[in-house]
């Protein structure tokens, strides 16, 4: 049996988890005074958005780079290219300059999450690697929580200022050169599709798609809804950072969950939580009811993003992982670039309350059409694929069963 890995592999990998989600959002504190000094709307918001369209392209070609030299290359090298072009804000000379560092910044984060995903899938097995996968998930969470309260306040000292906080990076490469190492799981999953299969992988990217689409109307949405019912900046902070604490703490307990229910029955609840709490958020103007909402939503995205991973790692063959999760990352961050712009028709339509509620109600619409599909699926196991369901089932017959049984405990 393989030796688990040591702690000191551990940490590095959690210390890279925490700079990924966080890394588009620390020149968020920033963009006022850089939309005075540039005075262009439009290209200042760019340059925050911009990462998450750079990470979502460049996850594939990471993944293709993992599978063919090595994860341990490609995570330490990334790492000091995202020092190098996170911190480019400090001395670029113009907005153009710095709109493209932040896109080469996006080309860093996608090969760390790849990187990463890939070697907790190598590394770890069975109900370790669903805990470990909840860690990586957590950690990236609060990253935020930890650096985006920094830059707010580095920005009052300047707009260049929170740019210093991406070499923090270099603080990992040390760690990474020495504790980690490329080595293969220790046995391919019993579940894998061939390779030409691609319909299981395609079915997971999708939810992940869309539910990073609807959660990521707390930071494009949320504050202005909240601005219309007179709320302080104060209270707008607390409530942003609330759906990022709330995936922290789902994150961590997903193994626990992970014991009890199959990777089909889990994004079911995940969408599902996410819905009704979205749907709540809409349906009322007391503070207190949407915080309670934006906290539903954040937990079910906080079980979501560690199973869809779990999930992938256990169908994909070993040689293969790097670009099948690659291309999770990709999803997700492309719903994040994705979603102003597919919700602004709605936004404008019926506001965004009531947006709010459509894109809750959706997501339990799904979660319940997807659940009655799979019903339908067991009682005619002949019949031919349905919809989601179908591309969750295979895996769920004979990877699940496998993974909760598993004693392997690393």
């Amino acid at each position: 049996m393989t030796a688990p890995p040591a702690p000191a592999t551990r940490v590095a990998l959690l210390g890279s988890a925490t700079l990924t989600i966080m890394a588009a959002a620390i020149m968020s504190p920033s963009l006022p005074s850089m939309r005075a000094d540039f005075r262009s709307d439009v290209l200042v918001r760019l340059a925050l958005t911009v990462t998450c369209l750079a990470i979502a392209v460049s996850a594939p070609i990471a993944g293709v780079v993992a599978d063919r030299f090595g994860r341990k290359p490609l995570l330490t090298g990334s790492l000091v290219l995202y020092a190098v072009a996170g911190t480019a804000g400090l001395y670029a000379p113009g907005l153009g300059a710095l709109i493209f560092s932040r896109a080469v910044l996006g080309l860093a984060v996608g090969g760390i999450m790849t990187a990463i995903s890939a070697l907790i899938a190598d590394l770890f097995t069975g109900p370790a690697r669903a805990r470990f996968l909840g860690l990586q998930q957590a950690f990236a969470s609060l990253g935020g929580v930890v650096f985006l309260p920094l830059a707010g306040a580095l920005a009052a000292v300047g707009w260049r200022a929170p740019f210093w906080l991406y070499a923090a990076s270099l603080l990992v490469v040390p760690i990474v050169v020495v504790a980690v190492t490329d080595r293969p799981a220790e046995a391919a999953p019993a579940a894998a599709p061939p390779p030409g299969r691609s319909a299981p992988y395609l079915g997971i990217y999708a939810v992940a798609l869309l539910a990073t689409l609807v959660f990521f109307m707390v930071p494009t949405q949320l504050p202005f809804l909240l601005a219309d019912l007179t709320a302080s900046t104060v209270v707008v902070g607390v409530a942003v950072a609330a759906s990022t604490a709330s995936s922290a703490v789902a994150a961590v307990g997903y193994a626990a969950l992970r014991r009890r229910l199959g990777f089909a029955a889990i994004t079911t609840l995940s969408v599902a939580l996410l819905g009704a709490g979205w749907a709540i958020v809409g349906l009322t103007t007391a503070l207190p009811v949407i915080l309670a909402g934006v906290l539903i939503g954040g937990a079910g995205v906080g079980f979501a993003v560690p199973n869809l991973n779990t999930w992938l790692s256990e169908l994909a063959p070993p040689a293969r992982r790097g670009r099948v999760l690659g291309g999770l990352v990709t999803a997700i961050f492309l719903g994040q670039f994705l979603s102003p712009l597919v919700l602004a028709p709605l936004v404008g339509a019926l506001g965004i309350a009531r947006s709010f509620v459509v894109a809750g109600v959706a997501c339990v619409v799904l979660t319940v059409a997807t659940t009655a599909a799979a019903s339908l699926r067991r009682r005619r196991p002949a019949a031919g694929p349905a919809g989601l369901s179908s591309t969750a089932d295979p895996s769920e017959s004979s990877v699940a069963p496998s993974s909760r049984g598993s004693s392997d405990d690393q």
